[in-house]
């Protein structure tokens, strides 16, 4: 286990969740195979991430490449055990007429963001290379900046994200969470979007379900925008202060498939914001009033991680013999069920209903 940081140490160093948009990003996510040496490789890229993004990232040092590294609750018991981070917990699945936000599996997230694509591809590669046989791959998507930071769907994405210091306090855990200070959560989701159900509606029913006009990217006034609106139920209202998250959002696809999707990732300093969203967007606020949007876009995946600082990381140490106990303790009985393979079965969206 790595210990907290003493009161007079340093404040540490968050991970780089804060940061301008880029136009390329890499979504990959893992499992950690049973094993104590497995768990023992995944702890050794903790400590040494840093200097892999140093080396890559000094290939083109205007190139702004960045790695987010992201921990699920089942693997932070198994690698780490306590301390736990106050509201780590497993991604909550939500039902709701045929709406279904799913969970699915992951141990491990990075979310690689860069100006260049070439640098992300060449970052995930060494991560990958890193780990080894420690890891099965779930997920990859090599996600694009589109246009003027628009979705496949035609809208600008992220024009409410918070900046400067509100972006600070809205993604970094802070005394609430001492031992924790300069970690963040972060859940990512997987929307394919049925674009030819989308494009058939008008323009003035599109931008009544986001709630903004197409073109100029302007709210719609509350005396016209409906209260299914995307950006009216995606609002989270505590003590009559508006709690923002970090999104950093981008479009990915495959064209021939006719695959075109969104991936949704959000970083806040408590996942509690993010649920809130979720449960009004498939819920509905008050129930029954879901977002519209749903209607042409399918959650294929759903996970939450804990972002530990990159002080946290710098200091993990691969023969943790604490660690290595819980990882023992962590592998499958002979009898037990096989271990999933990692796989979704993602494909596109054409022979599937919108809804």
């Amino acid at each position: 286990m790595t210990a907290p940081a003493a009161p007079s140490d340093p404040p540490p160093e968050p991970q780089a969740v804060v940061q301008a948009l880029t136009r390329a990003a890499i979504f990959l996510i893992v499992t950690i195979n049973s094993g104590a040496a497995n768990g023992a490789a995944v702890r050794a890229l903790c400590g040494n991430l840093a200097a892999l993004l140093r080396a890559v990232g000094f290939r083109d040092i205007e190139g702004n490449l960045s790695c987010v590294m992201g921990i699920g609750s089942e693997a932070w018991d198994r690698l780490f055990g306590e301390p736990r981070p106050a509201e780590l917990h497993p991604f909550r699945e939500i039902r709701s007429g045929p709406r279904h936000a799913v969970a699915t599996a992951g141990d491990l997230m990075f979310h690689i963001r860069a100006g260049r694509m070439d640098l992300c591809f060449e970052m995930a590669t060494q991560i990958m290379a890193a780990l080894g046989e420690a890891v099965s791959p779930v997920d990859e998507v090599h996600g694009f900046r589109y246009f003027d930071d628009r979705d496949l769907i035609g809208f600008v994405d992220g024009t409410e994200n918070p900046t400067g210091q509100a972006a600070v306090d809205a993604a970094y855990i802070g005394a609430e969470d001492a031992a924790f200070a300069g970690g963040s959560y972060v859940i990512v989701q997987k929307y394919l979007h049925d674009v030819a159900g989308w494009n058939a509606l008008s323009t003035e029913t599109q931008e009544r379900i986001i709630g903004r006009t197409k073109l100029a990217d302007i709210e719609l006034d509350d005396a016209v925008k409906p209260a299914y609106a995307h950006n009216a139920l995606a609002k989270v209202v505590v003590d009559g202060k508006e709690i923002k998250i970090i999104r950093d959002n981008m479009p990915f696809g495959r064209v021939a498939e006719k695959e075109f999707g969104t991936y949704f990732i959000g970083y806040a300093r408590s996942p509690r914001t993010i649920e809130q969203m979720l449960e009004n967007m498939f819920v509905g606020r008050p129930p029954g009033n879901y977002d519209r949007l749903l209607d042409f876009s399918l959650a294929k995946t759903g996970n939450l991680f804990f972002v530990p600082s990159a002080s946290f990381l710098d200091n993990v140490a691969a023969d943790d013999p604490a660690a290595e106990v819980l990882d023992n303790a962590a592998m499958p009985a002979p009898d037990a069920a096989p271990k999933r393979n990692g796989s979704l079965g993602i494909g596109s969206l054409k022979g599937d209903p919108a809804s």
